[in-house]
């Protein structure tokens, strides 16, 4: 037996136990607006104030196979205008080990866009770069975070409309 077969055999073996394994990752939407065009570049006299928000949305797909979008949205205004907005939905499809049913959520809404995240980052920066601006580099997020708090509020909506 060689060495690469080893490995190989070995990661076979592995595979199985994976809790998480991408299958595909893509980009599902992505719009980017420059509406006030040539003159948001050329009348850009402070720092803009830029917005961005982060969702996260699992379906399933078939048997243990789980789509997670990581949907990004930012926008760049100066005074009352809008000087850029991009969006993107990026997905990914997974497979998921055998887990328990408690355990998809949180790793289809935590680890699905943690390992997303970095090529979504990289989509946006270039977009805004190709749109005519500095490249708009996301800082890294917290899904855990994230998810936690759409848990409780969640469970904060439920209480109120059981009230």
């Amino acid at each position: 037996m060689t060495d690469s077969q080893s490995a190989e055999d070995t990661n076979k073996a592995a595979a199985p136990g994976l809790p998480i394994v991408i299958n595909a990752q893509y980009v599902k939407d992505l719009s980017f607006e420059n509406p006030n065009a040539p003159m948001s570049l050329t009348q850009m006299q402070s720092t803009p104030a830029i917005g961005v928000n982060v969702d996260v949305q699992t379906r399933n797909l078939d048997k243990n196979i789980y789509e997670t979008i990581l949907s990004i949205q930012a926008e760049a205004q100066q005074e009352d205008k809008t000087l850029f907005l991009v969006e993107l939905s990026y997905g990914g499809v997974f497979t998921l080990g055998q887990v328990p049913e408690e355990a998809i959520d949180p790793l289809l809404q935590i680890e699905g866009p943690r390992l997303l995240f970095p090529f979504a980052r990289a989509i946006v920066a270039e977009c805004t770069r190709d749109g005519g601006f500095p490249p708009l580099l996301i800082n890294p997020i917290d899904f855990a975070d994230l998810y936690r708090r759409r848990l409780a509020e969640e469970e904060g909506e439920k209480e109120n409309s059981e009230a």
